[in-house]
C-alpha cells in the first residue's frame, strides 16, 4: 500500500469531475452495448483515458481549474435539487413562502396561524396563514 501512496504522491487524484466523468463512463458503456452503435463504441474508451489523465495529472492547478468551472455549470442544478429535499424533508413542519418584494425564500414554522412574516433581507412585512 506504501508503493501506491509514493505513486500518488503530486498528483491530482480524484474530484467531481473525475466522478461524474466515471458515470458518464458507465452510462455511455451501457448505451453502445445496449444498442449496439459502432459510431459511438470508442466514446467509452475515450471518457475513461480523459478521467485517468486528470486523476493521474500533476499539473494541479489546471485541473482544479476544470473541476471549479464543471461546479460552477453544475450548481444551478444541485442547488434547486437540494432546496427541494429540504422543502420535502421539512413539508410536515414548515411552510416556504416568497418575499413579495425581492423574492428571498422564507421559512415558517406550520400551525401558528395568521403571522407577519419580516423578511430578513429588505425588511419588507407581510402577513401569511401558516
Amino acid at each position: 500500500m506504501r508503493w501506491l501512496q509514493n505513486f500518488m504522491r503530486g498528483r491530482y487524484g480524484v474530484d467531481q469531475l473525475s466522478i461524474f466523468l466515471l458515470v458518464i463512463y458507465i452510462v455511455v458503456t451501457l448505451l453502445t452495448g445496449f444498442f449496439q452503435l459502432p459510431l459511438l463504441s470508442y466514446a467509452p474508451l475515450a471518457i475513461l483515458i480523459w478521467c485517468w489523465f486528470r486523476i493521474l495529472s500533476r499539473k494541479t492547478y489546471k485541473r482544479s481549474k476544470e473541476n471549479t468551472t464543471f461546479l460552477r455549470m453544475v450548481f444551478p442544478i444541485t442547488s434547486r435539487y437540494r432546496s427541494l429535499k429540504k422543502r420535502f424533508r421539512d413539508r410536515k413542519t414548515h411552510k416556504y413562502y416568497r418575499c413579495p418584494n425581492c423574492k428571498q425564500e422564507l421559512r415558517v414554522p406550520k400551525g401558528k396561524g395568521e403571522i407577519t412574516i419580516t423578511c430578513p433581507k429588505c425588511k419588507t412585512k407581510f402577513d401569511k396563514r401558516t
